[in-house]
């Protein structure tokens, strides 16, 4: 079973995919940890952000391994658990440079798949799942909600973290990729099979239920 979850940056696609995998028991795929795990290694080499080639050297060059657990997806870049360190504001704003190259994209869009046909049932979640990577897959979901919530989301994530970041820079950068999606090489596409849900005006419970309402429907949960 293959359950897909795709939308922008801020939409509560991540935690709603984490919790509907622990409802269900099976494995949960954040596939944006795995370009985040790129741009945090072209950071760590000082790398040029506008040198294409040299983020794809790095790119195949790092080995990135993931841990898919029915509540979360720790990440191995070359065999050092760098989780929590991807999940900053500058690795943010690097990971728009990493997204945007074709060979990037597909060697992870592999790496995806081999990940799927390895754990036969998961709930994975990013922009390109239920149209690229999967577009067979059991059931897909589109999550949106409105650029001022997502960056607000955005916003009290990175605080509850810790870390400060205006308001203003994440609405921005929210806007950034969300151009960057309508315009790469594999764009964020909403599937035609896909259950469109606007978080907007939801809570995350609200969102889960939603979910697992249409997963009974499809007679998928065991």
């Amino acid at each position: 079973m293959i359950i897909t979850i795709d939308g922008p940056a801020g939409s509560g696609k991540s935690t709603a995919a984490r919790k509907l995998a622990a409802k269900l028991g099976i494995a949960y795929l954040d596939t944006g940890a795995m370009y985040r795990a790129i741009a945090f290694a072209a950071l760590q080499k000082g790398v040029s952000l506008k040198d294409e080639d040299a983020i794809l050297a790095v790119a195949e060059q790092s080995s990135i391994e993931v841990d898919c657990g029915p509540t979360h997806t720790r990440v191995m870049l070359n065999g050092h658990d760098v989780s929590e360190a991807i999940r900053t504001m500058a690795v943010n704003q690097a990971t728009n440079f990493v997204a945007r190259i074709p060979r990037i994209r597909q060697m992870l869009v592999e790496k995806q798949r081999e990940i799927g046909r390895r754990l036969g049932s998961l709930v994975t979640e990013g922009r390109d799942q239920g149209s690229v990577v999967f577009p067979n897959a059991d059931l897909k979901f589109f999550l949106d909600a409105s650029l001022e919530k997502r960056a607000l989301r955005r916003y009290q994530e990175l605080t509850a973290d810790g870390e400060e970041a205006p308001y203003e820079m994440i609405l921005e950068n929210l806007r950034e990729r969300d151009g960057n999606d309508r315009k790469q090489w594999a764009p964020l596409l909403e599937p035609a099979t896909a259950v469109h849900i606007d978080t907007t005006q939801m809570t995350i419970h609200e969102v889960v239920e939603r979910l697992l309402d249409c997963v009974s429907r499809k007679n998928l949960a065991k």
